[in-house]
């Protein structure tokens, strides 16, 4: 019994160095097509990673301001429209009729108007004669006076009539493109509903919200990342100089919003996800500098720990390092490298055959 522990014991022992002994004879590998990251000093500033999502700087929600059956819809989501094109038609034959008869009455008026004054200007013309009294004369001013404001007044009443008939016509506001559409061919909308959103995809931004105690590490004088995982490889990448901080905290999250604009880009569209890095100020003194290096970078076996170290001849040399604690995906290095140097991010990769 004794004698098969013992043997077992040998086989584990003999196991385990194999194991390091094949990681070691792959130690010195050529590092050059291999991905490495620098050690990182808590010095240094980092960064701070947030996530965010696109969004339109102008988005508009198109409403009906009159009641009408939809009769013509000639757009749909995804199209591309132009400042001032039609979106959609009410049924406004009620509507040209009352406009019809207020631009009648505006007739009806200009004509009492002009039958008014001309026998106003008679008046005044036998006044001077003295063939008429002063009372004549009066009354004929009055009648040209409320002659003018009844004129006035169903013109006014007209210009109304004419500008609601206009609302049964919604048009673009400016050039952009149809978000979705909310109704359908003969629906029957009401004031205030809305029938469809629009925006222009020249001018969209990032939001993103970070928590408040982060403000006092962004560095205003770098540029920040902003990854679009959706766009292709050679666009998903965009570097951007200039944020907002929205002078309002979340009172319930204690987090704040975060602008960015975005240049024009195909591809982009509002709701995509985004990846923000934030370069960050150095809060620590040099004396509590601490080091890291990704989680995956370590290579763990038993109670040993190594990484990948690239020395100055570009070659990959596997070296003990004390850890610390976890920092979320970073490995905390109480010993064994320094900052600046680079390690292997994937050190299975190291000990392929190369």
């Amino acid at each position: 019994m004794i004698s098969r522990s013992c043997t077992s014991l040998a086989h584990l022992v003999t196991k385990q160095v194999l194991v390091w002994a094949t990681v070691l004879l792959a130690s010195q590998v050529v590092a050059a097509s291999l991905d490495v990251v620098e050690v990182r000093s808590s010095l240094n500033s980092g960064n701070i990673s947030a996530d965010g999502v696109v969004e339109a700087v102008r988005q508009t929600v198109i409403a009906a301001q009159v009641s009408g059956a939809i009769t013509d819809l000639p757009v749909k989501a995804g199209d591309s429209i132009k400042a001032g094109q039609m979106l959609a038609r009410l049924d406004g034959s009620a509507a040209s009729q009352q406009a019809n008869a207020s631009q009648a009455r505006v007739e009806a008026a200009r004509a009492s108007l002009q039958v008014a004054s001309k026998d106003y200007e008679r008046q005044k013309q036998l006044f001077s004669r003295l063939y008429i009294s002063q009372a004549q004369l009066d009354r004929a001013e009055a009648q040209f006076n409320s002659a003018t404001a009844d004129a006035n007044s169903l013109i006014a009443q007209a210009g109304a009539v004419q500008t609601q008939s206009g609302f049964y016509k919604l048009t673009a506001p400016y050039t952009g493109r149809i978000a979705d559409v909310y109704i359908s061919h003969g629906d029957m909308v009401t004031p205030g509903k809305a029938l469809m959103a629009v925006f222009d995809p020249r001018a969209l931004r990032v939001t993103a919200t970070l928590p408040e105690a982060q403000l006092a590490r962004l560095a205003h004088d770098q540029a920040i990342t902003i990854e679009i995982p959706a766009l292709p490889a050679e666009l998903r990448l965009i570097k951007v100089d200039k944020f907002i901080i929205l002078p309002v905290t979340d009172a319930s999250t204690h987090t704040v919003q975060l602008r960015l604009d975005l240049p024009p880009l195909n591809g982009l569209a509002p709701g995509m996800f985004a990846r923000l890095q934030f370069p960050a100020k150095a809060m620590v003194k040099s004396e509590d500098a601490r080091l890291y290096v990704p989680v995956k970078a370590v290579i763990r076996r038993a109670e040993l720990h190594a990484v990948y170290v690239i020395n100055p001849q570009g070659r990959a040399m596997l070296r003990q390092i004390k850890p610390g604690p976890l920092s979320g995906s970073e490995q905390e290095v109480l010993a064994g490298v320094s900052a600046g140097e680079k390690v292997l991010i994937n050190p299975l990769a190291a000990a392929q055959p190369h």
